[in-house]
């Protein structure tokens, strides 16, 4: 029997049962041939996000774990979560539209209102985070991202003790960060190809074209500085000015990380979303360049102790509970299984591919 599963729950072992294609018709990998690690890693670089399985006639009895996003998805919580979240969507929808369009003033604490009461319906920081890699799917991709950032650059906001004030203004640049991108054409902005040479260079004029919205504002200049500068990068491969280091407003800094880090951990028509560890591995292997040091490994601590004590599966199949982090290493933290310890930072071959 062949069954179509998502590329999240395709594991080493399995078959697959039909030829597997690029959107372009290129060849990825044969029907008939068993998936190992490097095959899966080969399919996600190819942005193959489902493909079709073989199911032994008569499998061997299993034992049905529920995830923990599925978990999460059945809960009140979450259902009540779902339902602010989406509202307030749909006001910062309609106060981005009218700012954008009808030149109307910011009213910034209405939009702060709005995040305070999605962040009602959330317990503490990891527990927002669950709620968020929950939240996929929407059209409004540009306002939703805006928002999670915003929820996102609150949690971080705390972890780094900043004042309650500093807070509410590091939210607000969540919030507003890429509302230069209401000026893109919408074939751009939405396209669900690789854009090509020039329309990246138009995507690129967004951090401007949001300055020019906010700049006559009245804001504290951090937001307006965080629209022009989240895609600046520490080491100078950023835009548009190739900033460096100490040029790159702090918040801008901060609102960066939290940026990255949702555009990661959300679904995409081209790829599905990366999970918090895969994450914190990507940002291990480039970030540490690209970001401010302190912030970055704040952040990554931040979410990392929060999942211990949690129970994953290994790219091997084996489920454990993380019990102690690497500091060194954070996306590979010590694994209890049964009486076994595995420490992951010696163990290359071996990462955690879901929360249980």
């Amino acid at each position: 029997m062949n069954k179509r599963i998502s590329i999240q729950n395709v594991l080493p072992g399995m078959t697959v049962a039909e030829d597997v294609y690029t959107r372009n018709n290129q060849l990825v990998i044969p029907r008939g041939t068993v998936i190992s690690d490097r095959i899966l890693t080969r399919l996600k670089d190819y942005s193959i996000y489902n493909l079709t399985v073989l199911i032994p006639e008569n499998p061997e009895p299993i034992k049905t774990v529920m995830i923990h996003s599925e978990k999460i998805k059945n809960s009140p919580e979450f259902k009540q979560f779902n339902k602010e979240f989406l509202s307030s969507v749909d006001d910062f929808k309609n106060q981005l539209s009218n700012i954008v369009d009808k030149d109307n003033p910011i009213d910034h604490t209405g939009l702060l209102a709005d995040v305070s009461k999605t962040l009602s319906e959330t317990r503490n920081g990891i527990h927002l985070f669950d709620m968020l890699h929950c939240m996929r799917g929407s059209d409004d991709i540009t306002y939703v991202h805006s928002l999670n950032v915003a929820l996102i650059c609150n949690v971080f906001g705390h972890w780094l003790k900043l004042s309650q004030n500093d807070i509410e203004v590091l939210t607000l640049c969540g919030l507003l960060h890429d509302i230069g991108k209401l000026k893109l054409p919408h074939e751009i902005l939405y396209k669900e190809e690789p854009l090509t040479d020039a329309e990246f260079k138009i995507l690129k004029t967004h951090p401007s074209l949001g300055y020019e919205i906010l700049k006559y504002e009245d804001l504290d200049q951090r937001v307006k500085n965080t629209a022009f500068m989240h895609q600046e990068r520490c080491d100078g491969s950023g835009y548009p000015r190739k900033l460096r280091g100490e040029q790159i407003d702090s918040f801008a800094k901060i609102v960066a990380i939290a940026d990255v880090y949702d555009a990661m951990t959300s679904e995409r028509v081209y790829r599905p979303a990366l999970s918090p560890f895969d994450a914190i591995r990507n940002f291990e292997s480039v970030g540490l360049q690209k970001f401010d040091p302190h912030y970055i490994m704040t952040f990554l601590e931040g979410i990392i102790n929060s999942y211990v004590g949690n129970h994953v599966r290994l790219n091997n199949n084996v489920e454990g509970e993380i019990i102690l982090i690497n500091k060194q290493t954070l996306s590979k933290p010590v694994i209890k299984t049964g009486d076994t310890f595995i420490d992951l930072s010696k163990e290359n071959h071996l990462h955690i591919v879901a929360v249980l």
